[in-house]
């Protein structure tokens, strides 16, 4: 029970940072959400109210049965922002 009660309030701190999801794209400048998406390979960006996407640099961030496209979202500093791209399922 004390193993429980210690450990609780770090799972619900760990709940409620996972859930906020990644930085706001319309806070950033478009080189710097391209930067962040180049050097972490794959990136959670919130890209609108209520909106957040998945974007890669690489295929090899993606599933097998998926490919890559290009990405376009809003920043601070660019309304159509190539900021890398994003896993799309194949048509089966």
């Amino acid at each position: 029970m004390r193993t429980f009660l210690f450990t609780l309030p770090f799972v619900l701190v760990a709940g409620a940072a996972f859930a906020q999801g990644g930085p706001n794209a319309a806070s950033m400048s478009c080189a710097s959400a391209q930067q962040m998406v180049q050097q972490q390979g794959a990136v959670v960006l919130w890209d609108g109210p209520n909106v957040m996407g998945r974007y890669v640099s690489g295929q090899q961030y993606c599933d097998v049965n998926t490919f890559i496209a290009p990405a376009w979202i809003k920043t601070q500093d660019n309304p159509q922002c190539l900021v890398g791209n994003y896993c799309q399922q194949q048509n089966q």
